[in-house]
């Protein structure tokens, strides 16, 4: 749920000052009296309210279910300094790289901040119909726009915040110019509001050096000119513990839900992400349940999906909302529908860093689709909207693989088992390092068809020891095997040991291989 890095703990807190960092004195003690941020405030009309018991029961569309995979554009001003995820925090860190960065290239925080480096955001080779028309060809079937990120910068024409890209920065609605792109390209929509965490993430701009030169000089946090930007609460900062990730301030639970639904209203998403559990109890009830009701007074039914964390919120054991799981999978196949989220590279663009392969994607895809889930995956994209090569690599290779292997993957099920194999992936958020073999095979299913998915390029045979005859998981014998990708008919045999397939001397697709099995 925390972060796109591991969250703090007390040694790197140190290492990165956040132990000793001083911070101006808190404001006076918030009254517990507040009136509700509601107050005022009506979401759509329908059978959703803010009650759990009006949101409980919800399960996910089945165009979701079938889509299977999404491409998420997680790009914002943050990718301008080409120094990774979380730079509008840690410049104001020092002892982080991204502080050393900030002073070195841009100027010290007290007077060049993080206002200073939205206007370098001018997403000048954004092209978002030849970006859509790419990632349909990869396979995705839903396209994700930030929202808004931790940074408090709206990326459409908000209402509610004059920090926005269509008043500053790019000057366009980032998140219309990605809806019209996916209508055009045949692809659901959805958005990432990461606004939730960001009263309580930021605060580090409020700050000041505790050496010299700049000895007790604020951050540019503390201007009064840009509160509205970098917030005023300096009395709940997020360091390591999940009640820190959200705050208690009843002021900004009603300025989320204003400009959240300003979001919903104006764009019309199928899909809205939370970066984090279903924020603010009754208040993020509330926009949920606008968010479901206004889908089915669009729709006649009800088409949303939202998306959101683990974190003791109970949107996923009361059935509120589709589970979210931040670079990792689930054990097993979940009984409901489910997403894993998670990037080719680092969550913004760093020059620095490491990037997934084709391979990998594939791999994590199937694993996750085999388990009822469906894997939303972030394409890394420079400030200026263009790709890096490794993102226009890793679409290119994605292309030909989804079309010649997308069948076992879009609109498919769990079958009884998701797989066999020597490798066990991890379960949880963050870990999602797992390297398969060939001999990992994951299993869908279609109508009366099971596919298997190898988890790597096989050589000479594929022995799939669930399909032995006889089997506890299907009485009925092998009828005929498909290659994906090949057009002429493939040897196979069944024995009481595995379902032997032998391979051509040349595969159609590189990555991994998949087979349509069919039964008498």
């Amino acid at each position: 749920m925390f972060s796109k890095r591991e969250v703090l703990g007390a040694p790197l807190a140190a290492a990165f000052g956040l132990d000793g960092l001083a911070r101006a004195a808190p404001p006076p003690h918030r009254s517990q009296t507040h009136p509700s941020p509601l107050a005022h405030r009506a979401i759509a009309p329908g059978r959703f309210d803010a009650t759990a018991q009006s949101l409980g029961g919800y399960r996910a569309p089945d165009w979701f279910r079938d889509a299977k995979f999404g491409i998420w554009a997680h790009w914002g001003p943050q990718a301008v300094p080409s120094q990774g995820d979380w730079y509008a925090r840690f410049m104001y860190v020092p002892g982080h790289p991204h502080y050393d960065h900030h002073v070195k290239t841009y100027g010290h925080p007290s007077k060049v901040g993080y206002k200073d480096i939205i206007p370098l955001w001018r997403a000048e080779k954004f092209d978002p119909d030849a970006l859509a028309a790419r990632y349909a060809a990869a396979g995705a079937r839903y396209l994700v726009s930030m929202g808004v990120h931790h940074d408090n910068f709206d990326l459409w024409r908000s209402k509610h915040h004059r920090w926005n890209a269509v008043a500053m920065g790019p000057k366009r609605d980032i998140v219309g110019d990605w809806k019209a792109a996916a209508v055009r390209n045949g692809l659901r929509f959805g958005v990432s509001e990461h606004l939730g965490a960001s009263y309580c993430w930021w605060y580090p701009n409020h700050l000041y050096d505790q050496f010299w030169p700049k000895l007790g000089l604020a951050y540019d946090g503390a201007d009064p000119r840009y509160a509205d930007l970098y917030h005023t609460n300096r009395d709940e900062p997020f360091i390591n513990t999940p009640a820190s990730w959200y705050t208690t301030n009843p002021a900004y639970h009603a300025r989320w839900f204003d400009r959240i639904r300003d979001l919903i209203d104006t764009h019309e998403p199928d899909l809205l992400y939370s970066d984090g559990g279903l924020p603010f109890g009754e208040v993020g009830r509330s926009l949920l349940a606008h968010f479901y009701n206004s889908s089915v007074a669009r729709n006649g039914t009800l088409e949303a999906v939202y998306n959101c964390k683990d974190s003791g919120s109970g949107a996923f054991s009361s059935d509120w909302a589709v589970q979210d799981v931040e670079r990792g999978v689930l054990k097993g196949i979940n009984p409901h529908a489910w997403q894993t989220d998670t990037s080719n590279g680092d969550w913004f663009f760093n020059r620095s860093d490491t990037y997934k392969t084709a391979d990998e994607v594939i791999a994590m895809l199937a694993d996750v689709v085999s388990k009822n889930g469906n894997l939303l995956l972030n394409v890394v994209m420079h400030g200026d909207g263009s790709l890096p090569a490794e993102s226009d690599r890793l679409l290119t290779d994605l292309a030909p693989w989804m079309a010649a292997n997308g069948e076992a993957i879009h609109g498919t099920r769990p079958w009884k088992i998701y797989g066999e194999g020597p490798t066990t992936a991890t379960a949880g958020a963050f870990a999602e390092k797992t390297s398969y073999t060939p001999q990992d095979i994951r299993f869908t299913t279609k109508g009366e068809t099971l596919y298997a998915i190898t988890l790597g390029m096989p050589e000479g045979r594929t022995v799939i020891t669930s399909l032995a005859q006889p089997n506890p998981h299907e009485r009925r014998r092998v009828r005929a095997v498909r290659l994906l990708g090949r057009p002429a008919g493939i040897a196979f045999r069944q024995t009481g040991q595995a379902l032997v397939i032998d391979l051509p001397a040349v595969l159609p697709t590189r990555h991994a291989s998949a087979f349509a099995i069919d039964f008498a």
